[in-house]
């Protein structure tokens, strides 16, 4: 009973002491690695020793960065239970890491500590995404939404889910090189990167569990036609040194949309048209062109698409007869920052009354594939506060103007 006193009352003093640690590490900037640094770690140089010496540096300040910018929050969204508890798992993340700053490396014990410590944050922050989703909607149905609040939110939401995959990544690639087992499903793999990811593989399978869920909703999908062109060998497959988990979760998310819009907008046709994929592999970018015939969208809503104020559907409830393919929650902004993580994008273009053609660009070359990530800085901090200017262009009302009023006598 003492010694549970005893380490109470220290958890409770290492925890008044993070604010001092956050803005220790914050004052760093985070330092990205390129996809050929991270390969080149794990297959040729992988030393456990160097890994636990860089991440105890390194993932303190990329969770320091981006717990900066949290506070910078509207107060009313940071007081919602669902954001003081994402709040409460990173400062509990960092005291856990912090705890290594001063270890030795060369005792092996502490090597296994530590590969322990990070298996536990990445499960504490496991849901983190649809957490932080909650405390959006609550704030929302508290407090409604505005144009200013919006944009906040939205800039922030980018920065902090984009630093929340790094932040996975750097823990994925040293538990999976150092945990002592090779994954016996993909013995090539250098933790979660394919030196050798096959795109169109990648392609087939987000396609093979969408169409199962189209079918088990729909009992109907569209077929898949896929072409490949290889600018720089036409006889070669595409191969990209990638993480084909990031590849597949985008892939998925468009194949469930297209999958959705084109089925619901064909109801009335006796066949469905196919989903068309491109594949293409230039000098700098490989490219995949998913093209359906869905409908499309409206341009102003193109936008909207990425939004997470307007797309904080609720995860439903098994049994409550939610749709398998409505893409609930973040899936098309949160695939768009897998795209953009390793330099690449993801982007829609539609054609309202026909169907919508959605690409992703990644990297040709592992030495362009370099992490993409959110400091914390004075401009960053600028873009939290309000700004009191007019707008420097005319809002069209949404009303027709009563042209009779302006008729000279």
């Amino acid at each position: 009973m003492k010694m549970r006193f005893v380490r109470y009352l220290m958890k409770n003093a290492a925890l008044s002491g993070a604010p001092k640690h956050i803005e220790h590490f914050a004052k760093f900037s985070p330092s990205p690695l390129s996809m050929k640094q991270f390969l080149d770690f794990g297959s040729s140089n992988a030393c456990e020793k160097t890994s636990f010496v860089f991440l105890r540096q390194e993932l303190p300040v990329r969770l320091a960065n981006i717990m900066k910018e949290i506070n910078l929050l509207p107060d009313r969204l940071l007081g919602t239970q669902s954001v003081q508890l994402v709040q409460s798992w990173y400062v509990q993340s960092l005291l856990d890491i912090l705890e290594f700053l001063h270890k030795n490396p060369d005792d092996q014990s502490t090597l296994g500590n530590f590969t322990d410590a990070l298996i536990t944050i990445r499960n504490r922050h496991n849901e983190v995404v649809p957490t932080m989703a909650q405390g959006v909607i609550e704030y929302k149905e508290a407090f409604g939404d505005d144009p200013v609040t919006n944009q906040n939110i939205q800039y922030f939401l980018d920065r902090f889910y984009l630093s929340r995959i790094s932040i996975r990544m750097l823990i994925n690639q040293h538990t999976l090189i150092f945990d002592g087992a090779m994954n016996p499903a993909h013995p090539k793999h250098i933790g979660s990167i394919d030196p050798n990811c096959d795109v169109t593989e990648v392609v087939k399978d987000a396609y093979d569990m969408a169409k199962m869920l189209c079918d088990k909703y729909y009992l109907a999908s569209p077929e898949l036609q896929i072409q490949e062109i290889n600018a720089n060998n036409s006889r070669q497959p595409i191969h990209v040194v990638y993480v084909p988990s990031h590849l597949y979760h985008m892939l998925f998310e468009l194949f469930k949309n297209a999958m959705r819009a084109t089925v619901e907008s064909q109801e009335s046709s006796l066949s469905l048209p196919p989903i068309k994929v491109m594949v293409a592999l230039g000098g700098e970018d490989v490219a995949i062109k998913m093209s359906d015939r869905g409908g499309g969208v409206p341009l102003r809503k193109i936008e909207r698409l990425f939004s997470y104020m307007y797309s904080t559907a609720p995860t439903p409830q098994p049994g409550t007869g939610g749709t398998p393919l409505a893409g609930f929650g973040y899936g098309l902004p949160i695939s768009r920052l897998y795209a953009k993580y390793f330099q690449g994008d993801l982007q829609l273009y539609s054609m309202e009354g026909f169907g919508t053609d959605a690409v992703v660009y990644l990297k040709a070359l592992s030495t362009d594939s370099v992490e993409r990530l959110p400091v914390y800085n004075k401009s960053a901090w600028k873009h939290y506060q309000p700004t009191q200017e007019a707008d420097d262009w005319c809002v069209p009302s949404t009303e027709p103007k009563n042209l009779s009023t302006y008729r000279i006598s």
